[in-house]
């Protein structure tokens, strides 16, 4: 996101710190749960079998499983890779 010219001085001004704070401040005010996940490998981890292959990531919004062919939106996969996470962290 840093490399679109328009956005980069919003970004890199933008204080994640802080904006992860007030997010956990209203979860905790609401009586919701907040659980930090590491996207790390997310979108490159296939959702269906769990196995991780940076060539499955075919372009920005394909992913094809090259184990078990699973075709899905990459955005999709990473997403419910991190619920997964999140959820095993709150069990």
């Amino acid at each position: 996101m840093i490399k679109n010219h328009r956005l980069a001085k919003s970004i890199t001004d933008c204080g994640w710190s802080m904006f992860f704070d007030m997010l956990e401040y209203k979860s905790n005010w609401n009586s919701v749960k907040f659980v930090k996940i590491s996207p790390k490998y997310t979108s490159q981890t296939c959702n269906n079998c769990e196995e991780i292959d940076r060539l499955s990531r075919i372009s920005q919004s394909k992913f094809v499983c090259k184990t078990c062919g699973t075709k899905i939106n990459a955005d999709i996969n990473a997403s419910k890779n991190i619920l997964g996470k999140g959820i095993a962290l709150i069990r």
